[in-house]
């Protein structure tokens, strides 16, 4: 039987790919909590092992020798294969469980309705459902894949556009019949509901944006509740409180079952959209990919609808 190479220690590994990734043993050391002492030593370590240096010392800083310059791409992938492989024992110890971390109003109002389908499908697959705002890393490996609402310029990952978003006015048809919509002057008589998620996407109109856009004057476009998630401010709408401005992919099934209506007809596009983002590693689980096959299909079918709506009937 064919003897294994004895490899580095793994820590020194680890040490030097962080070194060399941030050219800053402090920085290296705080990502691995350690000192940079510690860093030091580490990467003392693997030279001596190697029998070559890996960094040179310049008034500018850390620079990579070429032995190191050289190796390190084969050892960043090692360490992705690495994790895909702690992956799979992860994914096969919790019987093919899949995560998802998803915004909570997206998961309520988009996401959450239609798991029936990815479940019947793939009855084998156990979908937990993570539910936040905050940005999720993946670094725990607690998380497969994330859908987020952004600019979708999310570096070192695995990112898939899933589906634009717009902005509409939403109102209830029982507020519609009791207080008419016909022109935008008449939002004068309205409360007006305010979307104050915090997406930071400054080409997304808040009420004030909305008006000055189409010229109406005479409406306070400050007033009104806000709300700091998009699925309440939804569902105050649906509850005759006032006219809401939506992001529509989320107010759709809303739309579609008569509980709200879209007075004035006009959707206003924004820059962020939804998207799938996943470490590449966590792209090679047999669940992952069978998530990203499905909802993708799930996104473009939703798209061709509102597309057909749009150029049809309207909206």
């Amino acid at each position: 039987m064919e003897q294994r190479r004895r490899l580095p220690p793994l820590n020194a590994l680890r040490a030097f790919e962080a070194a060399a990734r941030h050219l800053n043993f402090s920085r290296a050391a705080d990502e691995l909590s350690v000192t940079p002492g510690a860093v030091s030593q580490q990467i003392q370590n693997l030279e001596d092992y190697v029998g070559v240096a890996l960094f040179k010392r310049t008034p500018k800083g850390l620079l990579l020798t070429d032995p190191a310059q050289i190796a390190l791409p084969a050892l960043r992938e090692a360490f992705d294969r690495l994790a895909e492989a702690a992956s799979m024992l992860t994914a096969a110890v919790d019987g093919r469980r899949l995560t998802v971390s998803v915004a909570p109003s997206f998961a309520a109002k988009w996401l959450v309705p239609r798991l029936g389908k990815f479940e019947t499908l793939h009855p084998m697959v156990d979908v937990w459902i993570s539910a936040g705002m905050e940005l999720v890393d993946f670094n725990s490996g607690e998380i497969d894949i994330a859908i987020r609402y952004g600019s979708g310029r999310y570096p070192g990952l695995e990112v898939q556009r899933l589906m634009q978003e717009t902005v509409m006015a939403v109102v209830s048809p029982e507020l519609l019949e009791n207080q008419p919509l016909n022109e935008l002057e008449d939002l004068k008589g309205q409360i007006l509901l305010h979307d104050g998620s915090p997406d930071a996407d400054e080409s997304c109109p808040d009420w004030t944006m909305w008006l000055a856009a189409r010229g109406v004057r005479g409406v306070d476009g400050s007033r009104g509740p806000r709300f700091n998630q998009s699925s309440l401010v939804i569902e105050a709408a649906v509850g005759g409180r006032g006219v809401a401005l939506a992001k529509r992919a989320l107010a759709q099934a809303d739309l579609d079952s008569g509980r709200l209506v879209a007075p004035f007809q006009i959707a206003t596009a924004v820059d962020f959209a939804y998207y799938l983002v996943f470490p590449k590693a966590k792209g090679r689980l047999p669940q992952v990919k069978a998530f990203v096959n499905w909802l993708t299909a799930e996104a473009e079918a939703h798209e061709a609808m509102i597309r057909s709506m749009d150029n049809g009937a309207g909206i």
